[in-house]
């Protein structure tokens, strides 16, 4: 498999200097830092760098091609090699990860929702491993440059590729699913994610059904019917897979928590059957769990090689991920927040008794536009009600969250982080389960190492 010539001929806006030298690349970079021989460099400008300054260490280090924006022409140093003008360089590189998608002799699997696309994956990746060479999205590279990187350092002997596709704009997703054509499609939810461009949750829906409508050929999707919005559309598709816990579905699954927060999931389907721990907690990753056998059974695994996977599956970093001291356990789930994601949360600390005591630490959700402080507020009517006894929460938004707490709940609110900090130093912690939770620009993972220094 080679980026040929008339590959390159086949770039929109193309301008090919030097022609004669081009040799068929092997593999596409835009990182000197990995970059391989017989290569084709793309220089792309992100907001902190310029991949154009590095030209000269991409041919050092092998690149026989490079690919730059034609208005930077006149700035590329004297180099032997070929050099290719394009009108947008982040564009030209997703065109060529097309090209090396219909090159290459693998499945794809695409995935998108306002929550649960990486766990989801990963569980995808690790159950698949059973059977097939996966190459899947390395941490959320799920962007207009992170899709086509994953689909461009796929190993040749790749048999399925899996795909996280992530959005807060109209047309990402669009753009981004053009690219994999998808074998195998999923949203996993529709919820409030990214409202300050997105809207409503009708926007998101129009966001992200953008993956079912650009899938290949007899692709198949599959629908989470036990959301309203998935499936109020799924009679406009006739190729699907539908799955849940509440309804009449293909694949069916029953969910049951013991005390310890522990959870066992059983699944039906045509007349198979089987019934396994679940080594992730909650009732959300219950669904990231169903969702993905939906998908693996389609693709081709057994049951056994399901449950075989099942033990191997990992816990995310900082999505739900417990970590258990002495006196205390926090659940990590500082990645990032949406209302949806902290209602689960929040229904999973409740759910759980092994410890006495319930603290939680929110941060605000962002993106929720002129949404963001009836979101929050409906944070606090969530939380009233449970045996949550601290709610400890920082930033603009959060405040809302604090002022409409019932009285039985010790609520404090912080306006500097240090304060915070400074706060958790001292707060009793014995016998308590303790949610850490926001925005990724909350940056709460600071407040999980300041617990855990507790017991260094």
């Amino acid at each position: 498999m080679k980026i040929t010539l008339e590959d390159i001929f086949n770039l929109s806006t193309a301008v090919i200097y030097n022609p004669d030298l081009y040799k068929s690349v092997a593999s596409v970079s835009i990182d000197t830092r990995t970059i391989k021989k017989n290569s084709l460099f793309v220089a792309i400008k992100g907001k902190n760098f310029d991949g154009h300054k590095y030209i000269k260490e991409a041919v050092k280090k092998g690149a026989a091609a490079v690919v730059v924006s034609n208005r930077k022409l006149n700035m590329i140093p004297n180099i032997n090699v070929t050099i290719i003008t394009v009108a947008n360089t982040k564009k030209a590189y997703g065109e060529l990860a097309s090209i090396w998608r219909k090159k290459i002799n693998a499945k794809v699997i695409s995935i998108t929702g306002s929550n649960g696309k990486t766990t989801t994956k990963e569980i995808i990746t690790q159950l698949l491993k059973t059977k097939y060479k996966v190459h899947s999205t390395l941490s959320n590279n799920n962007n207009e440059i992170g899709v086509p990187l994953t689909i461009l350092t796929a190993p040749k002997n790749t048999n399925v590729i899996v795909l996280e596709h992530g959005s807060n704009h109209f047309g990402e997703i669009e753009y981004t699913a053009k690219i994999a054509q998808p074998d195998f499609a999923v949203i996993t939810n529709i919820g409030n994610s990214h409202l300050e461009f997105l809207k409503n949750k009708k926007g998101v829906l129009k966001e992200k059904i953008a993956l079912f409508n650009n899938i290949n050929n007899n692709g198949k999707i599959f629908i989470n019917n036990d959301d309203e919005l998935l499936r109020g559309i799924k009679r406009n598709y006739k190729n699907k897979i539908t799955y849940g816990f509440k309804s009449k579905v293909d694949i069916k699954g029953k969910i049951k928590n013991n005390k310890k927060g522990k959870t066992k999931i059983e699944v039906k389907y045509g007349k198979g059957c089987f019934i396994t721990p679940l080594p992730l907690p909650g009732e959300a990753n219950a669904y990231n769990y169903l969702t993905a056998v939906a998908m693996c059974l389609t693709v081709g695994l057994t049951q056994k090689q399901i449950i075989t996977g099942t033990k191997k599956i990992k816990q995310v970093p900082k999505r739900l991920q417990q970590n258990e001291f002495d006196d205390f356990t926090i659940i990590d789930d500082t990645y990032n927040s949406n209302p949806e994601s902290v209602k689960n949360a929040i229904k999973l600390i409740n759910a759980t008794d092994r410890r006495k005591r319930k603290i939680v630490i929110l941060g605000d959700m962002f993106e929720l536009g002129k949404n963001a402080e009836k979101q929050h507020k409906e944070i606090a009517k969530n939380i009233n009600g449970t045996n949550i006894n601290v709610v400890l929460t920082i930033g603009r938004n959060s405040k809302f969250i604090n002022n409409k707490l019932n009285k039985n709940i010790f609520a404090k609110h912080f306006a500097t982080r240090k304060a915070l900090k400074n706060y958790l130093e001292k707060i009793e912690l014995t016998d308590s389960l303790i949610l850490v939770k926001g925005s990724r620009g909350m940056e709460m993972e600071e407040f999980v190492e300041a617990l855990k220094k507790r017991v260094a």
